[in-house]
């Protein structure tokens, strides 16, 4: 599988309170076109034997990317577990996984009580 589409980027912003817990705030969302790859056979066991679930791999262009660790395509989310830079191209390779269950990302509201870690 490969075709072009429109992906989301999520940056979450956190901060610590004055107790030291992070709060999830509105995170940052940018829409960019990416080229939409399967994981290769390699990749999938690659990854599986470290105790990860890859599912696709995202094509960028570099400048795009700014450490983002959230995508959001064809209404489902996920984690990216690696990335690789190839030029003009930054590869993305997601996972669905817990925390990204394919509901569209919804942080906590700013001030939230999340006690977990970045």
């Amino acid at each position: 599988m490969q075709k072009d589409d429109v992906i989301k980027l999520y940056t979450v912003n956190r901060t610590q309170d004055a107790y030291g817990r992070w709060i999830e705030g509105n995170p940052t969302v940018k829409e960019v076109f990416a080229r939409v790859k399967s994981i290769s056979r390699s990749e999938f066991f690659d990854a599986g034997r470290q105790g990860l679930n890859p599912d696709l791999r995202f094509d960028i262009f570099t400048g795009d990317y700014n450490g983002e660790t959230i995508i959001e395509y064809n209404g489902k989310t996920y984690a990216v577990y690696r990335t690789y830079e190839n030029g003009d191209y930054m590869e993305l390779y997601v996972e669905r996984k817990g925390g990204t269950d394919g509901k569209q990302y919804s942080p906590q509201p700013a001030g939230g009580n999340n006690s977990g870690n970045p």
